[in-house]
């Protein structure tokens, strides 16, 4: 249908009497219900009505002509079945050319209307459906309607056992029913023929329509070609009827009408659809339509002129309508009845018309009476009166009741979702039965007889695909999208319906949030542990009865054995409240409690794993692929040329890593599995590939978080594996995937940074690591049809060499950084981009600092003559690289602690570097060389540019006191070595003295005394030598000295200076006793230097006083010695 769905209710201006129209008249717009009143006030007694036209396709409303009195209707008009301008689109079906219900008229309706299903509407049927249910208790004629249920919705359907039977003979199907309606119902059924008074009334009905719209009164003789028509229009109910019902799934009714489903698999009945990234793409890509030509085909078209949301008291409907309504009079809209005058107009009558005026919100009932077909008069009728007419009079309230009593019945009994319930009374029975078909067809040979399942399945999915848009909106809907998806799987095929059993596995996993924190599901809605199924199979066997127990069962065991429920007698339905469950529908259903990330993914992982499947099922050229047995673990490793040689090896296949992903651009595709590229399969098979990546991907940081670097490895290799078939696949890569393949990278290489670090324990993670669940290998299995998945196999080997751990680990975080490079995704993901860089400097200062430790063991184990070799050449150059590169790494992104350290570790390295020159030389003509002194220059260098990088101490107190200390350590050595080794052949004495002084100067400065931290002591002490070397050097100056009296004085100034410093020091270390005799020992030798060059006694008696003065000053240095003899004799005496 082509005309517009109305939000609004269809509202009639002033005047729409006088232009009169098919239209219909609503009570005021649904935003303001009480615009106009919405409660029809009947004999004292009030039940209150709502009707909202949602949608309309009728024509401007055309006043009906009344006909003059003696038309003989049994004349056909002129214009008697042909199309006319006055009545639209929708031509006879306006006239009420056939009362008859077409079978899944509701689902026609609800496909329309997908908001309203499963939350608002409690019924969706067609308004006869409705009359006829209402009409039980007055009505001998028997009832057989199907029911289905979706969420709190009840779908209504007219369940034509004639019709039906008499396919079955024809055909075959619905055998089981045929049997089971005769064995326990009418064991001699027949088909029973309609009367010939049944054609003429539905003539000359259709025929007073017609003269109605004509507009003159007279009976115009048709001609022959028309009067042909009358006898096939009147016989043609049953064979365009019998038609409409669609072939079981077996057999392909809809082949040559649907040509769109002629794909890649050999489904007719598969709706061309598929689902997108449904978390995020719109509703106008992903959520189309499921039936296209196919859709008329089977008979699911929602062909009403009228669908009307109607509120009966407490009971919302979606009803559609073909009453024809007419303008005229003084109301806007009329309905238009014909009677015969010689029979009275009964209850069921009354009733019948009242509630089509109801729903169709018509105030008024415009009635012909004839006689033989010849007009007697008219006579109008308001619709609040029809309740009261003679011979039809009728209670409003009871009708009330009974709408509700049946209502909650079907509620309480019709619990399971995707089941076909039929509700049946015989003719003449007061009996009302209700059974459960997809029970009794489950019994039979092939349970996918029953043509009901594909039409319920697939409104299951459209409910819940229209559900998932709203999904980040109300997420307490979860469990019934789950219950929705699972119960719509379960219905169908799997051979017969891949694409739609992947579109709904696809969206089940959709439904478990992989990239957030999971949330307690309590605040939100009930948890149980058993709720994988939206009822279990215990709450469904019992029906549910109030405490009147009104739900019962006859006691005949011929009736009781397969009726789910029975009313006993259909006069309890006009009982108020005689049937109110306590047991309602349950608006949502429990969604899984996952206790852990792990289950959580493994969940959506199996869904992953059976959309797979489907989609690979349904791929044709499953023979030209080489078999593979799911159950035979596919071999984790991969070696070719370019993984030998290690790090070399690596650079190899990361050259071709970022040719790939520059190819990826040029939008290269390649499936081994021969899928056309933007068939279903391939959309489908893109994205369930891309939700099994992401869920490695959570499961390998979990693992990570647990320590479990082995199984974290393994996780990620999956995730990479997933990642490498969708580039195969993809022909237009999203920034948002390159995104996601960043960050997979990057946990790749924490994975391989932490399982170098623990290489103590590399046989449990090697056994983790090699470990595979029987789902990981039919998913893997399903990853080897499209490709090698090959491509990140140099980022996922676990191996046992911590270079090339270190080196792999590297790889990955440059990879990731390369991929930020690719488009814009540096600056849209600035966090990211930020922990790659961080991460890239961290790992390159790890193998520098590998790099350097190797450097310095083959140090310690050359010997002293030897130069240094080419190895340690070749590690310093590598270990000063990685260096570089991490600083410029952590420059980029103005981290300046982690530049500090790096450059403090590159300090470190040039000591190493002078230190291996120290070596090279004989120890007995040891002198300091130039490139000791080079490198130890170079080290300060690198210690001072880690300060400027720190800038103060508040940025980072620890670091900073750190670099001062190995700054100060640098001087020390480099002014120790100058003294002990002085480079007399290339120096002047005084030059090296000069140096040396400024040295310890400096050293002097970054190592600070007076702050209180755990290297205080150390502080002291080195503080405490440095003042002693110098004192001893000025008093060696002093002593070799000879001429410059200024300089000697000023020599001993400095040595007892620096003597008187280094005491104290010393004075203030518990552990340093013997440090402090030798100091004050010299003390006393500078003490008698100076008094040989005394002349005065005086003078010398002086000097040899303070000489003695710190002799006896020693006492306390003799008593910490003799406290640590006595403790080491004790604990030998203790021994």
């Amino acid at each position: 249908m082509g005309d517009s769905k109305e939000v609004g209710a269809e509202a009639s201006p002033v005047g729409a009497a006088a232009r009169g129209g098919l239209s219909l008249l609503s009570q005021g717009e649904p935003e303001e219900p009480s615009a106009q009143g919405s409660a029809l006030f009947l004999g004292g007694s009030e039940v209150k009505s709502r009707a909202v036209v949602k949608y309309s396709s009728a024509p401007p409303r055309t006043a009906f002509a009344q006909l003059e009195e003696k038309t003989d209707l049994k004349l056909p008009p002129a214009n008697w079945l042909r199309e006319s301008a006055k009545l639209g689109p929708a031509g006879t079906t306006i006239l009420g050319n056939s009362k008859k219900s077409k079978p899944f008229s509701s689902f026609g309706m609800a496909y329309d209307f997908i908001d309203s299903v499963g939350n608002d509407v409690d019924v969706v049927s067609d308004s006869e459906n409705i009359k006829k249910l209402l009409k039980i208790p007055y009505s001998k004629s028997h009832v057989s309607m199907a029911v289905h249920r979706i969420g709190r919705t009840l779908l209504l359907d007219e369940l034509d056992i004639q019709e039906l039977f008499m396919r079955s003979s024809q055909t075959g199907d619905w055998t089981w029913l045929k049997e089971f309606y005769q064995r326990l119902i009418d064991q001699k059924w027949q088909r029973k023929k309609k009367s010939k008074e049944h054609w003429y009334q539905k003539a000359i009905l259709s025929k007073f329509l017609y003269y109605s719209i004509n507009g003159d009164g007279a009976a115009q003789p048709v001609p022959s070609a028309a009067e042909q028509q009358e006898s096939p229009s009147s016989d043609q109910t049953h064979d365009s009827e019998g038609v409409s019902w669609p072939a079981p799934f077996e057999m392909p009714s809809s082949v040559s009408e649907d040509p769109s489903a002629s794909g890649q698999e050999s489904e007719p009945l598969e709706p061309s659809y598929i689902v997108g990234h449904v978390a995020s793409a719109s509703k106008e890509q992903n959520l189309s339509t499921l039936f296209n030509d196919g859709e008329n085909s089977q008979g699911l078209k929602n062909d009403f002129v009228r669908n009307i949301l109607w509120t009966f008291e407490d009971i919302h409907m979606l009803v559609g309508s073909n009453m024809p309504i007419f303008g005229g009079g003084r109301y806007p809209a009329v309905s238009l009845r014909l009677r015969d005058n010689n029979k009275p107009i009964n209850v069921l009558t009354g009733i019948d018309y009242w509630l089509d005026n109801l729903i169709c919100n018509v105030p008024e009932l415009v009635m012909c009476f004839h006689v033989n077909g010849i007009v007697q008069k008219y006579e109008m009728i308001k619709t609040e009166e029809i309740p009261n007419l003679e011979n039809s009079n009728f209670s409003t309230k009871v009708i009330k009741d009974i709408a509700q009593n049946i209502l909650s019945f079907l509620k309480s009994n019709c619990t399971k979702e995707g089941h076909t319930y039929w509700l049946f009374k015989a003719s003449g029975s007061d009996i009302v039965k209700l059974y459960d078909l997809t029970t009794l067809c489950e019994e039979t040979e092939d349970k996918y007889q029953n043509p009901f399942t594909m039409p319920v399945a697939i409104l299951l999915y459209k409910v819940a695909c229209n559900m998932m848009m709203k999904k980040n909106q109300n997420k307490k809907h979860y469990g019934t999208i789950r219950t929705l998806l699972l119960n719509c799987v379960k219905l169908l095929d799997k051979s017969r319906h891949p694409q739609i059993i992947a579109s709904a596995n696809y969206m089940l996993s959709e439904l478990f949030q992989l990239d957030e924190p999971k949330k307690e599901e309590s605040s939100e809605s009930p948890l149980n542990e058993n709720s994988d199924e939206s009822y279990s199979e215990e709450e469904e066997e019992m029906p549910d009865s109030d405490e009147n127990g009104s739900y019962s069962t006859s006691s005949d065991p011929s009736d009781d054995n397969k009726a789910v429920a029975i009313i006993k007698s259909v006069g309890e339905l006009s009982v108020p409240e005689k049937y109110k469950s306590i047991h309602q529908i349950r608006p949502s259903c429990a969604f899984p409690v996952c206790h852990d990330t792990e289950e959580r993914c493994r969940l959506v992982l199996s869904y992953v794993l059976e959309g797979l499947k489907s989609v690979d099922s349904s791929i044709k050229k499953e023979s030209d692929l080489p078999a593979a047995d799911p159950n035979t673990p596919i071999p984790l490793k991969y070696e070719d040329e370019s993984t030998k040689g290690g790090p070399e090896g690596l650079e190899k296949q990361m050259a071709l890593f970022l040719d790939k992903m520059g190819s990826l651009r040029k939008h290269n595709y390649s499936s081994q599995s021969g899928m056309i590229p933007g068939s279903w399969q391939h959309k489908m098979k893109l994205q369930l590939i891309l939700k099994s990546a992401k869920a490695y991907y959570v499961l390998s940081d979990a693992a990570m978080s647990l320590q479990k670097y082995g199984r974290a490895l393994r996780y990620i290799k999956l995730a990479l594996q997933s990642h490498d078939t969708y580039c195969c696949l993809c022909t237009n890569m999203l920034s948002e995937v390159l995104l996601f393949l960043s960050q997979y990278l990057t946990l790749c290489g924490d994975i391989q940074l932490m399982l170098a670090q623990n290489a103590n324990n590399r046989a449990a993670h090697l056994e983790e690591f090699n470990y595979q669940t029987k789902e990981d290998q039919e998913i893997l299995h399903s990853l080897h049809r499209e490709s090698s998945c090959q491509g990140f196999a140099w980022a996922t080997d676990l191996s046992t060499d911590l270079e090339s751990q270190l080196s792999v680990s590297c790889k990955c975080y440059e990879a990731a950084n390369e991929i930020l490079q690719f488009s814009d995704l540096k600056s849209q993901n600035p966090e990211h981009y930020v922990r790659v860089l961080k991460r890239m400097g961290n790992v390159r200062n790890e193998i520098g600092v590998f790099y350097m430790n190797q450097a310095a063991a083959l140090q310690s184990e050359r010997l002293v003559s030897k130069s240094v070799s080419a190895a340690e050449q070749q590690l310093w150059k590598k270990s000063f690289s990685c260096f570089e590169k991490g600083i410029h790494n952590f420059e980029s992104i103005d981290d300046a602690t982690n530049t500090a350290l790096l450059l403090c570790n590159t300090g470190r390295l040039m000591r190493i570097c002078a230190q291996a020159h120290c070596g090279a030389e004989d120890e007995f003509k040891r002198e300091f060389s130039p490139e000791e002194g080079l490198y130890y220059n170079k080290a300060v260098d690198y210690y001072l540019k880690a300060l400027r990088s720190l800038g103060t101490r508040d940025m980072h107190p620890a670091v900073w006191d750190s670099v001062n200390w190995e700054l100060s350590t640098t001087y020390f050595t480099m002014a120790t070595l100058q003294q002990d080794y002085a480079p007399l052949s290339r120096k002047a004495q005084e030059q090296i003295e000069k140096e040396v002084s400024e040295a310890m100067m400096k050293s002097l400065k970054y190592c600070d005394v007076d702050l209180v931290s755990a290297r205080q002591p150390l502080c002291q002490y080195r503080a405490a030598t440095i003042h002693h070397r110098l004192a001893s050097m000025y008093h060696s100056c002093l002593r070799n000295q000879v001429g410059d009296e200024h300089l000697r004085k000023q020599h001993r100034v400095l040595a007892d200076l620096h003597y008187n410093k280094a005491v104290k020091l010393f004075q203030l270390l518990k552990d340093a006793p013997c440090e402090l005799l030798r100091v004050q020992l010299e003390r006393v030798a500078f003490a008698e230097f100076q008094m040989t060059s005394q002349n005065s006694n005086v003078g010398k008696l002086k000097t040899l006083s303070g000489a003695l003065d710190i002799m006896v000053r020693t006492e306390h240095a003799f008593q910490l010695i003799q406290k640590e003899l006595m403790e080491e004799y004790d604990q030998s005496e203790a021994l």
